[in-house]
C-alpha cells in the first residue's frame, strides 16, 4: 500500500467512525464556510496593546526564553549590530541568507568584516539569517514562511540563527498574525510551511536537564527594525 492509499484508508476509517460519507454535501458546505471565514480563537488581554507596549511585550517574551533582541532604527544600523553580536559571541563573521528583498537591501558593504552567502542552509553553516513575515507579541513568537526568499533550512541547520523583522510587522495575537499572512499571500495560498519560533532550541527530555540546541540553533538573535 503506497502513501496515497494509506491516506485514503485512514480518511475512510474516520468517515466510517463519524457516520459520514465522502459525498455529504452539508458537511462539505460547512468545511468550505470555515475555510472562507476562519473563526477567531480567544485573544488574551496582553495581546490587545498599542504598538509601543507590543514591542516591549515581544522583547520581554523572547528574552525570557533565552533569545537576544536588538533594536535598529533603520536597515542601515543592521550590519554593525550583526557584527557586534558575532564578535561578542566569538563567532565567525560569515553567515548565510536567502534571497529576501529586505535583507538584500541592507547596506552590508558598510561593514566589510561581514561575509554574506546566499542560498539554502548548509550542514556546515554556523550562522544564518532569515526575515520573519510577522510575529505575535503575546508569546514573542516569530512567523517564518518557507520559500526561496527565506529557506526553512536556514531556521534549523545552524548553531546560531538571526532573524530580522520590521517593528510594524509585530502584531498582538496569533489571530492577528495569521490574518496578516492570509492578507499577504491570499486565500488558500499560504506557503508550504510556516515555522513558529519563540526562542533558541532547547529540551529537558533527559533527566529534566535543559540542553540548548538539541533540535535546532542554540542561539537566537532577533533584530527589530524601526
Amino acid at each position: 500500500m503506497n502513501g496515497a492509499q494509506k491516506r485514503q484508508s485512514v480518511l475512510e476509517g474516520i468517515r466510517a467512525a463519524l457516520g459520514a460519507g465522502g459525498a455529504d454535501e452539508t458537511r462539505k458546505k460547512t468545511v468550505r464556510k470555515r475555510l472562507k471565514s476562519p473563526r477567531a480563537n480567544l485573544v488574551p488581554e496582553r495581546a490587545r496593546k498599542g504598538r509601543a507596549a507590543r514591542l516591549e511585550l515581544f522583547t520581554g517574551m523572547l528574552e525570557g526564553q533565552g533569545a537576544k533582541v536588538s533594536h535598529a532604527s533603520g536597515l542601515g544600523d543592521v550590519p554593525e549590530i550583526v557584527a557586534a553580536y558575532l564578535r561578542g559571541n566569538n563567532l565567525s563573521a560569515e553567515f548565510r541568507t536567502g534571497s529576501d528583498e529586505m535583507l538584500a537591501a541592507i547596506p552590508w558593504d558598510k561593514t566589510p568584516s561581514l561575509t554574506r552567502h546566499r542560498g539554502r542552509g548548509q550542514a556546515g553553516d554556523g550562522v544564518t539569517m532569515s526575515r520573519a513575515s510577522t510575529a505575535a507579541a503575546e508569546t514573542g513568537t516569530l512567523f517564518l514562511t518557507s520559500g526561496e526568499d527565506n529557506p526553512t533550512t536556514l531556521n534549523f541547520l545552524p548553531d546560531t540563527h538571526m532573524i530580522v523583522i520590521r517593528a510594524g510587522d509585530i502584531l498582538g495575537s496569533y489571530e492577528d498574525a495569521w490574518n496578516a499572512l492570509r492578507k499577504t499571500f491570499g486565500a488558500r495560498a499560504l506557503p508550504r510551511t510556516v515555522n513558529l519560533i519563540s526562542g533558541p532550541s532547547r529540551t529537558a527530555d533527559i533527566n529534566q536537564t535543559i540542553v540548548m540546541g538539541a533540535h535546532g540553533p542554540r542561539r537566537l538573535h532577533v533584530i527589530v527594525v524601526g
